[in-house]
């Protein structure tokens, strides 16, 4: 299945333009009903500033963070934002240009140096950034703003203050950790992070405990407790693969090893060269895509002691949700047949001019597509080789032992043309709290008909019917779910998201819809501009 080609596409110049913070909250305009029982705050999250005196940022990546509070009470909104005051972000300050490497632009040596000292630089690795610009996570109750390196930033999710600098590697032993962990019904926090050295890479699973209730409640990070319950050798060890989240269900976490590969000799030898990060990584098709099961009680690598899950290279950011019937776990992700996507969402291509630049550009870009995988989980020695081992009815995705130690799955589409016209999609968002590692029936995400978003949808994976907003000239954010008080059906609640109206100044909104009906309730209209952003959260303590 192929999206159709787009023509006439506009200019995305001033989604990816620097943006003034908000300190202090401000009122916004109401239009609609934004229901009374929603009370707390819609956190967002992503880059907003990027350029340093005459020094500019190559990727959308890099701008420096802002975070955003939407504060909901009482039918009303009030709206503020500040940069996060990150290393990178103070140091860039004071010296007025970039002194931070970031994902695609390398700073260059302080211009005032002698000419050795600017030389030999070149021959230190950078440090690791924190500038934290993709999401809001928890852990122990706290609020982080999170990226993907070994860096943090604890958060005051009210004032959106600063707090201090977390690093990973003081309490678990992993070099990064991604800004998508899951949360399980008991309070725990899940995630991934790397390590390597002697032995070789390694993906590590990582379980923070939930908060301990009892415990003096001092105004510090906390991640004590934190521990790598299973750690997954890399299939090539020189060329690990990049990931950006995982899988969880229940009872297993499953690991997506990609043929998305990040060169080690490259990366050692990239500041020398005079390369950004992003170059390192390469998209090899050559290299099959393999699926590792944990169960996260145990930490356990489960049949993959013995089986290796497997399927045909595809590319996959974000996960819809996961969940196990009857033998069988079930795996929903927005998949792509090409990884060079992440590489080329520069500024310079983000910012062409309407038109034919912009169109081919878009053309040019791999949509991504919901797609369903079904693991099966009690494959052995005496399984049958060369037959379908779903057997599960309403599923035609496919689990096939080919060798004595190979399962190879195929998907299946978790959806029908209609999409197609809304040029596939991303970020996706469910029910997470009630259904999250459990069968369900709806997920809401972004409509990708432009390289930006261009309008929210809802899928019934039943029956892969879809509900669409969609206006002209408005492009929504990552849309995030929030139950009804006392709900009982699944999509019993709103979605809400942040919608960008580059033809209009200052006129950002709020959106709230019915999550049942997907029609508009309400906006609340912030008179300032906001640039494009990454993730963000419902936070009920406000």
């Amino acid at each position: 299945t192929r999206c159709p080609q787009a023509s006439g596409l506009e200019t995305l110049a001033t989604l990816v333009s620097s943006v003034e913070e908000t300190p202090d909250p401000i009122p916004t305009t109401v239009q609609g009903t934004i229901p009374t029982w929603i009370n707390g705050s819609f956190l967002r999250n992503g880059p907003a500033k990027f350029e340093f005196g005459e020094d500019r940022y190559v990727h959308w990546f890099d701008g420096m963070a802002m975070m955003h509070r939407f504060h909901i009470k009482d039918g009303n909104v009030t709206y503020s934002s500040r940069f996060l005051r990150s290393d990178s972000y103070v140091k860039n300050t004071e010296k007025n240009r970039i002194v931070m490497s970031e994902f695609g632009t390398l700073a260059l040596p302080d211009p005032c140096k002698n000419i050795f000292a600017r030389f030999f630089s070149r021959f230190q690795m950078p440090e690791a950034t924190d500038n934290a610009s993709v999401n809001f996570v928890k852990y122990k109750g706290d609020y982080y703003v999170s990226t993907e390196t070994n860096y943090m930033r604890r958060i005051n999710p009210q004032s959106l203050e600063t707090k201090e600098k977390v690093d990973w590697t003081k309490f678990v032993a992993v070099n990064s950790a991604t800004a998508h962990p899951h949360y399980d019904q008991d309070g725990a926090t899940y995630n991934m992070g790397n390590s390597y050295g002697k032995q070789g890479f390694f993906y590590n699973i990582v379980r923070v405990p939930p908060p301990d209730e009892t415990a003096a409640k001092t105004d510090c990070a906390d991640l004590s407790g934190a521990e790598v319950i299973c750690s997954i050798p890399a299939a090539e060890p020189r060329k690990p693969s990049y990931y950006h989240s995982f899988v969880m269900s229940e009872n297993y976490i499953v690991f997506v090893e990609q043929p998305i590969k990040l060169d080690l000799l490259k990366f050692m030898l990239y500041r020398i060269q005079g390369k950004s990060f992003h170059k390192v990584m390469t998209w090899e098709p050559k290299y099959n895509t393999i699926f590792h099961l944990v169960n996260r009680h145990t930490g356990k690598v489960g049949q993959e002691q013995t089986m290796r899950y497997q399927c045909a290279p595809m590319f996959t950011l974000h996960q819809i949700n996961a969940y196990e019937d009857n033998g069988f776990l079930v795996m929903d992700m927005c998949c792509g047949d090409d990884g060079n996507a992440v590489g080329e969402f520069t500024l310079e291509n983000i910012r062409r001019k309407s038109g034919e630049e912009m169109d081919k550009f878009y053309n040019d870009l791999c949509r991504n597509l919901p797609r369903r995988y079904v693991l099966p989980l009690n494959v052995d020695e005496q399984t049958p080789l060369d037959q379908n081992l779903i057997s599960l009815n309403n599923y035609t995705a496919t689990a096939v032992k080919t060798k004595p130690k190979e399962v190879v799955l195929t998907h299946e589409e978790l959806h029908d043309d209609t999409l197609l016209q809304y040029g596939g999609l991303e970020f996706p968002q469910i029910n997470y709290t009630q259904y999250n590692g459990r069968p369900y029936r709806y997920f809401y995400s972004c409509g990708f008909g432009h390289v930006f978003s261009d309008s929210l949808l809802k899928m019934d994976v039943h029956t892969k019917e879809l509900k669409v907003w969609r206006f002209p000239g408005l492009y929504p954010s990552e849309p995030v779910f929030v139950a009804s008080p006392g709900a009982t059906e699944e999509d019993d609640g709103v979605v809400m998201s942040v919608i960008i109206t580059p033809r209009k100044e200052k006129s950002t909104f709020l959106l709230v819809l019915d999550a049942k009906t997907f029609i508009e309730l309400g906006r609340a209209e912030v008179p300032v501009n906001i640039p494009y952003g990454t993730h963000g959260v419902f936070n009920e303590m406000g």
